[in-house]
């Protein structure tokens, strides 16, 4: 770089000459981006090219393709004209700094409002603002700091990801380089006089360590590449020991048979090496086999309204969504998958996508993408493509709806790894001092078998095998966990908060009564138009209980949480909902649960709802009163309290005419309290409670209630399983702290044995990926167990 050039990009920095750290720049903006890359060790940044922060020549013109209209639509998740997303898969991704420079890509660029990395998929997920910034400009910044995204452009498929098969080539090169060492330290292993030791010891153990170059250049370099990232990033991750220990093995036999003071330990690192190995495709193709019974297998029971060629109304999963397919969207409801406004005003709300809280109108004609939420009443769609259900899973756990809650147990795990290796590095060093006074000789074999055998990989395991296991076993079960630390939060709750209608009373079962003057056609037409954008449990049960009548596109509609909805057809007006609401002065005698109506400010009547309680609800709330405070709160007013005082244990706490607002309150308070809250509701009107709660588990009944509020989906069918799956929850950890016991069991037996001079590299090297293997199949056999125990 000149003197008067910019350090980063590479333009003239003499005019606005900045200097910061003995280099030049241009602008603030480099220096600010020269200070994140050093801050974090990412400099070498700057060693990838001539002028760093501009476009490579080897890449300049490469992604041409991406000025393509047709290819950009093919490849984004998300476009509407402004802000952009799109997923690419990165090959390259294979550490904590990578994770950092990749969703640290804003402050590369401005324009990149966020970014997130998957690490097990090796995709990164960028949102940005399309005005100022392309998806080309995106795709050449990161293959310009090295993160260069894979397309495929022979179906614009982004990240269609290729067998990797280099695993398998490192495995078998270094089972064959192990194999033939073996059998060439015969002869010195049986001191093989004469002919074989004496002609041909020299030639036998030069050809030991031409076998082992391969071995430890190829084979074991996602070791070595795993310890000097995690050391530059200031991390001591698990692989140091390991690449430590390979290091001082392949050195010391190289300068045995040079010096030709002795045959090396080639037979050692080699099998340690091809072990280790062995031991990680196990794991890969066990964790792989568990991501995909998650991924595809555990559905969530998310309804969605297809209207049918015929005119009629049917409720469908949204897996079963088909191209063509015309389809209701209500109030509030989530689009499932990208379509064409067909009818109605749509008021679109992207934050679930985007994370930014605005609306957008749209009109007919106009394109809607999966993911956002309608916010103005129905609206009628035909769909363009089939749902995927791995999207949905990954709008639910977007980052930008995580919230304060606890951090997950995996970090504790990793933790606790980041303590092992210090303690083992310190217990190797201060062994191999003391041998190196009493006997020099064993020296060498205590400090590798230390370092191999107490390598912390099966402590690292143990929650990412359970948590998966678990997941899946759920899943198959109808309770649907957003991540694997919930299962954590659920099995620390000590308070129990239930939603009244519609969490436990079942819709379907609800008898309704009207009071008041007769409805008009036109009147009752308006009515059941009205409830039909609404997703409320009363609503729904309302519609399905009037009967058919034509339906209305409604001018406006406003549905109020907590209080009702008030619609407007021409000249027409209708408000449902509470008393005060509609403008009625509350009947006292009335104490069942009431929804009240009034047309053009005059009131009509209510409908009296007469609940039916789930089925196996006084014997859930008797199980769990036994472990937990119990607590009822509910927007309806108190009729049902004699009921439920009956129906419900003498200690569980009854709460009525509570606000959403209060809901949340309440559960606050309690939180500053001590107490650890699971929240059970409809994931509608009790969205700010279930995001309060340490657990919110929403109530699924065959609508659409998925929402990033909650943490957990239940299908309404296995509601008096809930404290089953509590106490798997529960068993799970316990099953994590038995994995860590024998985890430390193994290493305290296997360290004396090392550090006493009594266990061999090999037999080390043998014995550390089988305890790596020995977790996962007791973690996976438990929660197998466990799960059968569920049926």
């Amino acid at each position: 770089m000149g003197k008067n050039t910019c350090f980063h990009c590479g333009l003239e920095a003499a005019f606005n000459e900045i200097k910061y750290d003995d280099k030049s720049f241009c602008c603030n903006g480099c220096k600010t981006v020269y200070e994140i890359f050093s801050a974090n060790d990412l400099t070498c940044y700057y060693d990838l090219q001539q002028a760093p922060g501009t476009t490579p020549k080897d890449i300049e013109g490469k992604y041409n393709f991406l000025e393509n209209p047709k290819i950009i639509e093919q490849l984004l998740e998300f476009n509407d004209g402004e802000t952009q997303v799109v997923n690419l898969y990165i090959p390259n991704i294979h550490c904590s700094s990578c994770i950092w420079i990749l969703e640290n890509l804003n402050k590369l660029n401005a324009s990149v409002s966020a970014s997130l990395v998957n690490f097990g998929e090796k995709s990164v997920r960028v949102t940005y603002n399309s005005k100022t910034f392309t998806l080309k400009n995106l795709v050449t910044l990161l293959s310009s700091i090295g993160y260069e995204p894979y397309i495929s452009l022979d179906d614009y498929s982004v990240g269609k990801k290729e067998i990797d098969r280099s695993l398998i080539y490192k495995l078998g090169i270094a089972g064959f380089a192990f194999g033939n060492v073996m059998f060439l330290s015969f002869p010195e292993y049986f001191e093989v006089g004469e002919f074989w030791l004496e002609q041909y010891k020299y030639l036998f153990r030069w050809l030991m360590f031409a076998f082992s170059l391969p071995v430890i250049f190829y084979s074991a370099q996602d070791y070595y590449i795993s310890a000097y990232k995690g050391l530059r990033a200031k991390i001591l991750n698990i692989d140091v020991p390991i690449a430590l220990g390979a290091s001082v093995l392949f050195i010391r036999s190289s300068a045995e048979i040079m010096l030709d003071i002795g045959s090396g330990f080639f037979d050692s690192l080699t099998g340690f090496i091809f072990f280790m190995l062995l031991g990680k495709f196990f794991q890969q193709k066990t964790y792989s086999f568990l991501s995909f019974e998650r991924d595809y297998k555990s559905y969530f029971p998310i309804g969605i309204t297809k209207i049918t060629p015929e005119g009629n109304e049917e409720s469908i999963q949204v897996y079963d969504i088909k191209k063509g397919d015309r389809l209701l969207i209500r109030n509030e409801e989530l689009i499932p998958v990208d379509c064409i406004l067909i009818k109605g005003n749509a008021r679109i709300d992207y934050s679930f996508v985007t994370g930014e809280s605005k609306t957008v109108a749209k009109h007919s004609g106009d394109k809607l993408f999966a993911g956002g939420k309608q916010l103005n009443g129905t609206i009628e769609v035909d769909v363009l493509k089939s749902v995927e259900q791995s999207y949905l899973t990954q709008l639910w756990s977007n980052d930008v709806f995580k919230t304060d809650k606890a951090l997950a147990f995996t970090d504790i795990t990793n933790r606790i790894s980041k303590r092992f290796t210090i303690t083992i590095l310190s217990i190797a060093l201060l062994a191999t001092s003391y041998w190196l006074v009493i006997d020099s000789s064993k020296a060498l074999n205590v400090f590798t078998s230390v370092l191999i055998i107490a390598c912390p990989c099966a402590i690292a395991l143990s929650a990412p095998f359970t948590f998966g296991n678990i997941l899946r076993i759920l899943g198959n079960k109808k309770f649907y966990l957003k991540n694997a630390s919930v299962i954590e939060q659920l099995a620390k709750i000590n308070t129990i908060i239930f939603d009244k209608t519609g969490t436990i009373t079942a819709n379907k079962e609800t008898t309704i009564n009207y009071e008041g003057e007769t409805l008009s056609a036109k009147e009752e037409s308006l009515l059941k138009s009205t409830l039909r954008g609404s997703n409320h449990p009363l609503s729904r049960s309302l519609y399905n209980l009037l009967s058919e009548h034509n339906i209305v596109s409604l001018d406006t509609f406003e549905e109020h949480l907590g209080q009702g909805i008030q619609a407007q057809y021409k000249q027409e007006q209708i408000k449902v909902g509470s008393a005060p609401f509609v403008g009625h002065t509350t009947d006292a005698t009335t104490l069942n649960t009431t929804v009240h109506v009034s047309t053009n400010n005059q009131y009509k009547g209510k409908f009296t709802f007469y609940n039916a309680y789930r089925k196996g609800l006084s014997q859930l709330f008797n199980t769990l009163k036994k472990d937990y405070d119990l607590v009822i709160l509910s927007g309806d007013n108190a009729g049902e309290k004699d009921n439920l005082t009956k129906l419900l244990p003498t200690k569980t706490k009854l709460l009525f005419n509570q606000k959403p607002e209060d809901k949340l309150e309440y559960i606050k308070y309690h939180q500053t309290e001590g107490a650890k809250v699971l929240m059970i509701g409809d994931g509608l009107n009790d969205a700010g409670a279930l995001a309060q709660s340490d657990v919110g588990i929403a109530i699924s009944e065959n609508v659409n209630v998925f929402s990033p509020a909650c943490d957990a989906i239940l299908d309404a069918s296995k509601f008096n399983q809930l404290f089953n799956y509590i106490k798997a929850s529960k068993a799970a950890i316990k099953i994590i702290k038995w994995s860590f016991a024998l985890s430390f069991i193994y290493n305290i037996v296997g360290l004396y044995f090392a550090v006493t001079g009594q266990l061999a590299p090999v037999v080390a090297a043998i014995l550390m990926p089988l305890s790596s293997i020995s977790i996962v199949v007791f973690t996976t056999v438990a929660t197998n167990v466990l799960g059968r125990k569920l049926e």
